[in-house]
């Protein structure tokens, strides 16, 4: 018998479950963390962070934390936030890390409809992303497949580690429905 895509052989899927992260997660998120910020190609977060640093801002008290396991191991962290404070708190900002074991698996896809589905649940009216380098390209596409543009550029305002200075770019979407 065939499967809905056309093929005979078998196909596993395997489910990517998202949760609310708690202090418990701590140590399997800052590896993640650590893995991301020390290669140094997407965030602008000093390597020499310290832990409790890095924790702080990924537990803020204004944050969602979430984690991504599949197959029984941590593959992924995001957080939701507020972008701004008082009048710019309908707009939420989020931040995304994949294991880099899960790259190119659709883990960070499902991270970020979770997380869109959730800045809806809360009330948020849009979302905006304030730093997205502009070489990482497997991110901006997902991002534009998920109704996001491209709504500013910043010349030159991340010091890549091999490509020396690039852009970086503000992203956005509406989450009001159509």
């Amino acid at each position: 018998m065939r499967n809905r895509f056309g093929s005979t052989t078998p196909i596993s899927i395997t489910t990517v479950l998202i949760r609310p992260a708690t202090n418990a997660d701590c140590d399997e998120i800052l590896k993640i963390f650590r893995e991301i910020v020390v290669a140094g190609d997407t965030y602008a977060f000093d390597p020499k962070m310290s832990r409790e640093e890095a924790l702080a801002y990924w537990f803020r008290a204004d944050t969602h934390t979430y984690l991504a396991e599949k197959d029984g191991g941590v593959v992924g962290t995001y957080i939701l936030r507020p972008n701004q404070s008082g009048p710019g708190s309908h707009v939420a900002n989020a931040a995304f890390m994949v294991a880099p074991k899960a790259q190119a698996s659709g883990v960070g896809r499902r991270m970020a409809e979770h997380c869109l589905s959730e800045a809806r649940r809360m009330g948020f009216r849009a979302m905006q992303f304030n730093f997205v380098v502009s070489t990482n390209t497997r991110a901006i596409h997902l991002w534009k497949l998920l109704g996001f543009e491209i709504v500013g550029t910043l010349p030159g305002a991340f010091r890549h580690p091999e490509k020396g200075f690039v852009d970086v770019y503000v992203m956005f979407r509406s989450l009001l429905e159509d």
